[in-house]
């Protein structure tokens, strides 16, 4: 059952979760969030990053989606260095 509490924001836009909330999800500080918003509705989501395993599944999702679309390795590292504004003059 979800749990209900109150708080308010501060001066500086800043929420506090509130204590019993942040120990049962396990929040730390640093905790990032994703924040929905929805007329009068916000939701936070914390952020959490994949295993490694899971990373591995991306990784190689990423691989197959480059290789089926044509993608060359030359092509990668030509959209970094027009995404760095790094080309040479």
């Amino acid at each position: 059952m979800p749990e209900l509490a109150t708080t308010k924001m501060s001066s500086k836009g800043q929420v506090i979760i509130p204590e019993e909330i942040r120990k049962r999800l396990n929040l730390k500080s640093g905790t990032q969030f994703v924040i929905v918003a929805d007329k009068d509705v916000v939701v936070l989501k914390n952020i959490t990053p994949p295993s490694m395993d899971e990373f591995d599944t991306l990784i190689a999702q990423a691989r197959a989606a480059g290789k089926e679309s044509g993608l060359k390795k030359k092509d990668i590292q030509e959209a970094i260095i027009k995404a760095r504004g790094t080309a040479k003059k």
